[in-house]
């Protein structure tokens, strides 16, 4: 029997972080070109995986060439074999792997992988967030803390908590670790794709910064912002946005 696209998304997600952990472990890569290798290893296989399961569908991912082709599908896949390749390069454990399915723009199906963590989120495996802490807690980039998050963290009196990949701060939200993540610096679709539609499926508030829909699959994947927060803080954190200068995103 053919696999769901649930199965084939969380099956793709795990394969890909097991294989990254392999080539990681080898020892025959310096840090400078690790996240190079692993990239292309786990892009090739998911390529060409997704391309015999699902030909029919189209595909978009940051290690691919894009195929304009994919915005005459309903059904497109938005991967990204390796998100926070940095984080990887350095042999950190805050990255991910990001296998998500965009039907008619809507992030409809995702499986987000945290291979060192030993753990694949899937969207048609929902479940209760733990039970909040009495200081919320917001997850910044550890490297460029976007100067929105930081304002609103002060308004909110929430404590500020590093992390590298998009997809392990959004999950970091989904397993309880943190209440809110906020980002205003600029990303791309496969940078939030697999993780909005997790988040979605297990009951998180899933939004641009102005309250909007993410939409996906669009001419431009470039996603200037995004939130993603338990519903009951949604408010709050638009309410501190209103109150916060507003300040020119910069891609990356």
């Amino acid at each position: 029997m053919a696999m769901t696209d649930a199965d084939l998304a969380a099956h793709l997600a795990e394969t890909a972080g097991q294989v990254l952990r392999t080539v990681r472990a080898s020892g025959l890569l310096s840090l400078k070109t690790l996240g190079k290798a692993g990239d292309a290893t786990a892009n090739a296989f998911l390529v060409h995986a997704l391309r015999e399961q699902r030909p029919e569908d189209g595909l978009l991912s940051e290690e691919e060439q894009d195929d304009p082709i994919r915005l005459t599908k309903s059904r497109v896949w938005i991967i990204d074999p390796v998100d926070g390749t940095r984080e990887y390069g350095e042999e950190r454990t805050d990255w991910a792997v990001h296998i998500a399915l965009s039907v008619d723009g809507k992030p409809s199906v995702g499986a987000v992988a945290l291979p060192d963590a030993g753990l694949v989120l899937r969207s048609d495996q929902p479940a209760a967030p733990p039970a909040p802490p009495e200081k919320l807690r917001m997850v910044v980039s550890r490297t460029r803390p976007a100067a929105e998050a930081v304002a609103v963290a002060d308004q909110l009196g929430a404590e500020l908590i590093p992390m590298g990949s998009a997809g392990a701060k959004a999950m970091a939200v989904l397993l309880g670790q943190a209440d809110i993540y906020l980002h205003s610096g600029g990303q791309y679709e496969w940078d939030s794709c697999a993780p909005a539609a997790v988040a979605l499926a297990h009951g998180l508030h899933v939004s641009r910064l102005d309250g909007s829909p993410l939409l996906y699959n669009q001419l431009d994947p470039y996603m200037p912002d995004l939130l993603v927060c338990r519903p009951a803080h949604a408010a709050r954190v638009h309410a501190a946005l209103q109150n916060t200068p507003s300040l020119a995103p910069v891609k990356g």
